[in-house]
């Protein structure tokens, strides 16, 4: 059977790779998936229960329940302070599904779409799907976090440029986007005529006293963004499938027109459960403090090996970690550490070639598994040292 030229581009990534080759140890700690372990409230699991108890599982409007829509209209404003009619609003099967019919919706072949490194590996390959072009711009280093000027934003936009994408709080630094780099995007993007994918399903994992702060807070980025977020990370319901995008009538209308084509609709009972929790405000700083407390664990732990050189993750729960010192790549680094001590990471270069020297550390694994990681950590060093 014939497979198309487009698809036969399309590999599964490295973290896909890792998580696939931990399954061969019966003792690995598996820090790669963005998976958390925590359940997810239960009001919202009642919810959806009620829904199926009660027969409410039939086909939504391909856009989603109106309900559930004005749920996120209420959210928007509350979050956003913007008003965004619910049909100006889409629900997905996930935030990467918004991403992707975004993208389908935008993207002609042989467009070009700037994407800051690091960035979440199925931006490029969503891209490419679409028959666009990734134009990738290095936003790294482990000494300043993340930072793009905008003169380097200038000078990747060409006459086939057509968007940006970017995602604050980021995958995989655990950093977020200094107001005045969120300036400069919007400032690029209204100078140029570019439309912003602005990917904040994060925005709930924030630490240390910090706000959210979107892009489209400032007026250059009015008219021109399509905000991504999802339950996924901000209630600890990735396999629930359930996210949303609003922005531009005429790009969310196309995506509701690609949703009868892709999926019909998101999860009915998953929609019933995002109403519970945005109209019922149901609280979720349980999973915010559960991940800063796993997040300064493991920050002064591998502070403490000189091997390593890290930054204090400001959001998500993620630790992207230099390895420079230990002489490997990403890769071989990941290899290693999984065959030697079975502990699983996923290597930088996943997320852009600058970053081969390293590794991403997801923390979503209760403190006594990540103090037995450290544990493997610290003998896998001391093996280095011996080797040296």
């Amino acid at each position: 059977m014939k497979v198309s030229k487009r698809i036969a581009r399309i590999e599964p990534s490295l973290t896909r790779k890792m998580f696939n080759l931990a399954k061969n140890f019966d003792d690995v700690i598996d820090l790669t998936l963005g998976d958390p372990d925590l359940a997810p409230p239960e009001e919202l699991v009642k919810a959806a229960y009620r829904a199926m108890e009660g027969n409410k599982l039939h086909y939504s409007a391909n856009a989603g329940l109106l309900e559930a829509r004005r749920a996120v209209s209420q959210k928007i404003a509350e979050v956003w302070g913007q008003e965004v009619a619910p049909e100006n609003i889409a629900i997905t099967v996930g935030g990467m599904e918004a991403l992707f019919l975004s993208l389908c919706c935008m993207v002609d072949e042989g467009d070009e779409v700037i994407v800051l490194a690091p960035y979440y590996i199925n931006y490029l390959q969503m891209i490419e799907l679409c028959g666009g072009k990734p134009v990738i711009v290095d936003a790294y280093d482990a000494q300043n976090g993340l930072y793009v000027h905008r003169d380097a934003l200038e000078a990747a936009v060409t006459d086939k440029t057509i968007a940006i994408i970017i995602n604050s709080p980021n995958n995989p630094t655990g950093d977020v986007f200094s107001r005045e780099m969120l300036k400069d995007i919007a400032v690029v993007a209204q100078a140029h005529d570019l439309s912003i994918i602005s990917d904040e399903v994060y925005r709930t994992l924030l630490y240390d006293g910090r706000s959210h702060e979107s892009v489209l807070q400032f007026p250059e980025a009015a008219g021109r963004t399509l905000v991504v977020d999802s339950m996924s990370k901000e209630y600890s319901m990735t396999g629930w499938r359930i996210g949303f995008a609003f922005g531009p009538e005429e790009i969310i209308a196309n995506m509701v027109k690609m949703q009868e084509n892709v999926a019909a609709c998101a999860n009915v009972a998953s929609q019933y459960a995002l109403v519970e929790a945005y109209e019922g405000k149901v609280q979720n700083n349980f999973i915010v403090e559960e991940f800063r407390k796993r997040r300064d664990y493991l920050y002064e732990a591998v502070s403490g090996i000189k091997w390593l050189r890290v930054q204090k993750p400001k959001a998500t729960f993620y630790m992207f970690v230099d390895i420079s010192q230990t002489g490997y790549r990403s890769e071989e680094f990941a290899y290693k550490l999984l065959e030697d001590v079975h502990v699983a990471v996923v290597p930088g270069v996943v997320y852009g070639k600058a970053y081969d020297s390293y590794i991403r550390v997801a923390y979503t694994r209760k403190i006594e598994m990540l103090e037995k990681a450290v544990q493997r950590f610290h003998i896998f060093f001391d093996k280095l040292e011996k080797d040296q």
